[in-house]
Order: structure tokens, then sequence, then C-alpha cells
């Protein structure tokens, strides 16, 4: 009895449970809290464990940081529904869809700039499929191209600011946002680059997957400019009022949400029905992040309690590798966790082994925190799993799972790259929130 009642050995049963829960399909919040609570009980009583669970929840639901995420899952359905991710794909099509893979490189020109708008991965592959995957059938496109194009640049969702997941991120681990939001712009545009030299090397391989196109004239990219100018305007005020320090955080999630119902009313696409519709979608995604961020927050009192980050901390620095080493087992096994497990999952139930370890080893919170999307990018679209795949497949019912993982692998090595380099060299994500005095 004695030893079931040791802490360590309770954290180690309480995460076990919570990965069975999961593999159960239990939503990851609730596993969490569930695990958590019973692991808190055992080590410290129930009294205390109740009291968490009692007053963590209303910390949460009243914490102004929080708000921020409904307010931009707001802006990018109101977003979607009036019209915006439309405009830019048209714009993206007009002056690069002429190109050999034009049309891919402009599905992956639009995924970040709808990303910006956005911030949600899932979001951005639903919606620009349905744009773009038409477009690109109509045109002869290979269907590994076309799926893979979009399953994988709708990634940029989460890399490309403002990100909902790097929101979550910052929460958990007590970080600036904005901090995190500038450190995330040169990767997002590495990102951008590398997913637009994967298409060049896919249509350099096979020619015919990915046609030439007619080329716009300068009368229909000038059309096709100025209707995009609503969802330029809203990437420009949400992102420059938060860069040039004009808006917090929140009042610029505010003023783009209130933006994005605007444009959907003005264009005559918002009924009482869409409305109703955004709101409750919106209602939906707001409460399992809530759910998720309470879990997590009560399993991480279990973890602490358990002791178990300073044994692993202390295993870890009796290894006689370099700290370079370490960091590379932990993005094995975060690629292998995202290839198995849902990628918000796979982050917030790693944290509170994961990120006490990586400030022992010195290394920067803001660095690990892009890293850590980046990482999660790639699990979005890794086999066994990769959720984004099999929403793609989902939007594109003919084209069979195995096709759209050979269309995703140049973008996973793109990907693969882009970590390395990032990795290697940190001063290429820290640079510019150092510059602008943000750290």
């Amino acid at each position: 009895m004695e030893f079931l009642l040791d802490p360590t050995v309770i954290g180690s049963l309480a995460l076990l449970a919570v990965l069975a829960m999961i593999a159960l399909h239990v939503p990851i919040g609730a596993a969490m809290a569930i695990g958590g609570f019973i692991g808190t009980g055992l080590i410290i009583g129930w009294g205390p464990a109740v009291s968490i669970l009692g007053i963590d929840p209303s910390q949460q639901i009243a914490s102004p940081e929080l708000a921020v995420i409904a307010l931009f899952l707001l802006m990018g359905n109101f977003a979607g529904a009036a019209g915006l991710s439309t405009d830019l794909y048209k714009l993206a099509q007009a002056f690069i869809g002429h190109r050999r893979g034009g049309l891919a490189m402009a599905t992956v020109a639009s995924c970040a700039g709808f990303g910006a708008v956005c911030g949600s991965s899932l979001a951005t592959v639903g919606t620009m499929a349905r744009i773009a995957l038409p477009e690109m059938k109509r045109r002869g496109y290979a269907d590994g191209l076309s799926t893979g194009s979009i399953a994988s640049g709708a990634t940029l969702g989460i890399i490309v600011p403002p990100s909902v997941i790097m929101v979550l991120y910052a929460i958990l681990t007590e970080q600036f946002i904005t901090a995190l939001f500038v450190a995330a712009i040169v990767p997002a545009v590495l990102a951008v680059v590398g997913y637009l030299i994967a298409v060049r090397v896919s249509v350099a391989m096979n020619p015919d997957g990915g046609p030439v196109g007619p080329r716009a004239g300068w009368p229909e990219r000038w059309k096709a400019l100025k209707e995009s100018w609503g969802v330029v305007l809203l990437a420009v005020l949400v992102s420059g009022g938060i860069y040039s320090g004009v808006f917090t955080i929140n009042e610029a999630a505010s003023v783009g949400a209130a933006l994005a119902i605007i444009f959907a009313f003005a264009r005559g696409k918002l009924t009482r029905t869409s409305f109703f519709s955004n709101l409750k979608e919106t209602a939906a995604s707001t409460a399992l992040i809530y759910l998720i961020i309470i879990g997590a927050n009560i399993f991480g009192y279990c973890i602490t309690l358990s002791h178990i980050p300073d044994l692993i901390i202390q295993a870890i620095e009796a290894l006689p590798i370099p700290d370079l080493a370490i960091i590379y087992l932990i993005l094995v096994m975060y690629i292998i966790l995202g290839a198995i497990f849902d990628e918000v999952a796979a982050m917030v139930i790693t944290l509170p082994f994961v990120f006490p370890l990586i400030l022992a080893m010195g290394y920067d919170p803001i660095w690990w925190g892009i890293v850590n999307v980046v990482v999660i990018e790639i699990g979005m679209i890794m086999p066994p799993i990769g959720i984004n795949v099999f929403v793609m497949q989902g939007m594109a019912p003919g084209v069979k799972l195995g096709t759209i993982y050979r269309g995703v692998a140049p973008f996973v090595i793109a990907d693969i790259v882009r970590l390395l380099i990032l990795v290697t060299l940190p001063a290429m994500t820290l640079w510019l929130p150092k510059f602008v005095g943000l750290m």
C-alpha cells in the first residue's frame, strides 16, 4: 500500500490513465482533469483536490487572456462566411496561377493569408478544400499535388500569427503572447518559401501533375486585387494593430471579429441562420479549448506533486550527451506522438515534463514555443494519422488516403528542413522580438 501511494508512482499511473482514456476517445480535457484530480487526491488528499477542481476552472473562465481564443475563432468563422478566403485565392491565382504548379502555389499562399485571419489549421483545410480543390481538378492537377498542397498548406494556419495554438502555449507556460506572435514571423516566412519550393520540386518530378494555366492579364489582376481589399484590411488591422502597439491582443481580436461580421453582413452572406450557426460553432470550439486548458492545469498539479519532472531532469542531466542531442530526441518524440495522438493532446500532455527540462537546459521558452508549434505542424500531416490528411480525405472522398500521404511527402521534407534550421539557429527565431524590444 505504501508503494502505491508513492507520489512518483501515482503520477506515472495518472499519466498512463490519461493516455489510455485518450486512446479510448475520451475528450482530452476530460481525460486530463479526471487523471489529474484522482492523482492529486491520492497524493495530498481529497479535500485539497476538490478545492483545486473548484478554483481552477473558475479562474480560467474569468481569465481575460483566454477570451482572445473565442474572439479569434469568431473572427475566423465570420471571415470564412464573408467569402474573404475566396477573394484571397483568386488574388493568388491571378498572379501565379499561370505557372507550372501555380494553382498549388496559390493554394499555399492563400492558406498562409487565411491562416493570418483564421488562426486555425482545421478551419483552413476545410475552407481551402472547398475553394481550391475543384479549380485544380478542373485544370487537370494530379490528386496527390492538389490534396497534398491543401492539407500541408493548411498547417500554416497555426504558425502564421495570430495562432490559437500559440495562445494556448502562452497561457499554459505563462509567456507573453505578443512575443510569440512576433517570433513566429520569420519561421512562417520560411514555411511559405519551403512549401513553394516543395511544389516546384513536385512538378519538376511530374510535370503533368501541375499543368501550366492561362496567364491572367493586368486588368484581371487589378480586379482580383480590388476584390481582396477586405481580407487585406482585416489582416493589416489585426496584425498591424498588435505589432504597432495600437491594440492589445484582446482589442485586436475584438476589432477583427467585429470587422469580419460587418464584411459578412455587407456582402449579404450573413443570414439569421448563418449568424447563429457561426456563433454556435465558435462556442463549441471555445468550450473544447477551455476544457483542454482546465484539464491540463489540473493534470499539471498532479504531475508537479509527483516530482516526475524533477526526476526526468536529473536523469537527463546525468546522460553523457549534449543538450542539443536531447532536443532532437524530444523532437522525434513529438513527431511520433503527433502521428498517433491529436496534436493539441501531444503538446498539453507533455508540457509538464518537457517545459521544465527546456528551462533547465537554459533554452528560451519563446524559441521552444515556436519549435513546438513547428513540430505539431509536422504531426498534422504525418502518417499514420495526420488529422489534416483525414479532414482532406473527407473533403475529397474519391481520393485514396495513400495518394494524399504521397502528396504531402515533399511538404513534410520541407518542414523537417525548416525544423532543423530553427533548432540549429535559435537566433533566427529570437532576433525579431529582441529587435522590437519584446525580450
